[in-house]
């Protein structure tokens, strides 16, 4: 089940931003949705994240618990919150960025995956809210260029942007804007200071266009999108390590592996399973082809032994 998305989204933020704002924050009653039969699982506002959310709930519903999607939710700011309330119970999350988000910048994600999950444990522990095992498949932040802007101005790394950044601009989602490994990182870490920030989708078409057609000089994609080869991008290399270990990892309810204790073992065969080569696939099959990401995440579950055939 999906619930219209307006209508969610501003119902979680709503709902969100009151428990922030209220003098005396009184938490949502946990019988509304913790224990209403069901697992509410939420992904962000990006295909990928659309189709990991697919994963993991058709792979929870084949084992006979019903599931409630909140797709296309939104950022971060708006899905950590809800997850820690307990306005929804699963999310497909990525390590590092997890990190960085809820400790408010102040730790900063290791490139080991190891280190970054038990730090994500530790910072999660109050909140009810349990880190399963991280997938191998991972997917970083990247600054992606065209080809023919990196031969221009001889880009291999994001370093190399440095002399030429205030004649190009950066494009990006909105958040990008505040994010201490997007924007403020680039700055910070690199020295970089473009001409000006465009405001665009989450790696998305509308990124994509704007690097081809010029709009943009440089933009936010993502290490496993399926773009890249496909539309002569280049991803400029971190050479100085501004992102970390990013890979996927599902965060849950401790209520509801309490109630369905089996699911555990089950998310963790689904994410032991995905590689990052086989999401960035999965990416082009949405981007390109045009599937849609619950079509394609059925298709790597009967691949991979999660659903019956058929």
């Amino acid at each position: 089940m999906t619930f219209p998305h307006r209508a969610r989204v501003l119902l979680l933020a709503l709902l969100v931003t009151a428990g922030a704002c209220s003098e005396n924050p009184v938490s949502p009653r946990p019988e509304r949705v913790l224990h209403d039969g069901a697992i509410t699982v939420a992904s962000f506002d990006f295909p990928e994240s659309e189709l990991l959310a697919e994963l993991y709930a058709q792979a929870i519903e084949a084992a006979g618990v019903p599931v409630v999607r909140y797709l296309d939710l939104g950022p971060r700011e708006i899905v950590m919150p809800a997850l820690q309330k307990g306005l929804v119970e699963l999310v497909p999350e990525y390590a590092g960025s997890a990190l960085v988000f809820v400790s408010l910048g102040a730790q900063e994600a290791s490139p080991d995956i190891g280190t970054t999950e038990g730090e994500l444990r530790v910072a999660l522990a109050s909140a009810g809210v349990r880190v399963l095992a991280p997938s191998p498949a991972a997917d970083q932040n990247g600054v992606a260029v065209t080809q023919a802007t990196a031969d221009r101005y001889g880009l291999q790394a994001i370093s190399d942007l440095a002399p030429v950044a205030p004649q190009l601009i950066f494009g990006g989602p909105v958040e990008c804007q505040v994010r201490p490994l997007c924007l403020p990182g680039l700055e910070e870490r690199y020295g970089l200071h473009f001409r000006s920030f465009a405001i665009l989708d989450t790696g998305g078409p509308r990124t994509v266009d704007a690097l081809r057609s010029g709009e943009v000089g440089a933009a936010l994609l993502f290490s496993s999108d399926g773009v890249l080869d496909e539309n002569d991008l280049v991803l400029l290399h971190d050479d100085l390590g501004l992102q970390p270990a990013d890979n996927v990892t599902p965060l849950i309810r401790a209520e509801a592996l309490e109630r369905w204790p089996e699911l555990e073992p089950l998310l963790d065969g689904v994410s032991s399973a995905l590689t990052t080569d086989q999401l960035r696939q999965m990416n082009a099959a949405i981007s390109i082809q045009g599937r849609p990401p619950a079509s394609v995440a059925a298709e790597w579950l009967r691949d991979h032994g999660f659903t019956a055939p058929g």
